[in-house]
């Protein structure tokens, strides 16, 4: 029998979404970061050609857990520039819980 996880209590929603990190294969891509802080990033979360994180399906292999429940970025203090620049509530954090058919956070706010 399957048992559910209560989702952790945080400050961040992040932990009890993971949306983002699994909206699409071509999101986690590098861009502007320095080629000292991509060699931080462990080899086996980069794709084939190194232009961004190694997906599997949308989903990319640095996310842990349980996307809506539990979840957490196994590299996340070397995780690249675009997993950094979306902020909980915004654009893209609302297209990707639209995917995952969560409601959108700016929607969840009183």
């Amino acid at each position: 029998m399957e048992t559910t996880k209560t989702p952790l209590t945080s400050d961040s929603p992040c932990q009890s979404c993971g949306a983002c990190c699994a909206y699409s294969r071509n999101w986690p891509r590098f861009s502007i970061e320095a080629d000292a802080a991509l060699d931080l990033i462990p080899a086996e979360f980069v794709n084939e050609r190194q232009s961004g994180m190694r997906c599997d399906g949308d989903r990319c292999s640095a996310l842990s857990g349980r996307i809506g429940v539990e979840t957490s970025c196994v590299i996340y203090t070397v995780r690249p520039e675009v997993c950094r620049t979306c902020m909980p509530g915004d654009a893209e954090c609302g297209m990707a819980r639209r995917k995952w058919g969560m409601v959108p956070l700016e929607d969840n706010e009183g």
